[in-house]
């Protein structure tokens, strides 16, 4: 299975359920905060080309942030990205 990486914070509700949705699906994922480290905050925006929180990387690829996994999800594709 490949890694899978999401930056967000503590507060932040779309980063709870992109947590759950990972969690509930049985999948280990690295859980960075953001909260205190503001240059790596600037980073993962540069990186990303996004402001908001969560921002999850599959492997190398960058999915976006929870709609965008969630999207994933309900579309059966989720499954594929997390076996390649």
């Amino acid at each position: 299975m490949v890694a899978v990486t999401l930056y967000g914070t503590r507060f932040c509700s779309f980063c709870s359920a992109a947590k759950q949705l990972l969690t509930s699906k049985g999948i280990i994922f690295d859980d960075i905060s953001l909260d205190s480290d503001l240059e790596l905050r600037i980073e993962i925006m540069e990186k990303s080309g996004q402001r908001t929180v969560p921002q999850i990387w599959i492997g190398k690829m960058h999915v976006g942030g929870f709609s965008e996994l969630r999207d994933l999800e309900v579309s059966g594709k989720l499954d594929t990205l997390l076996s390649s």
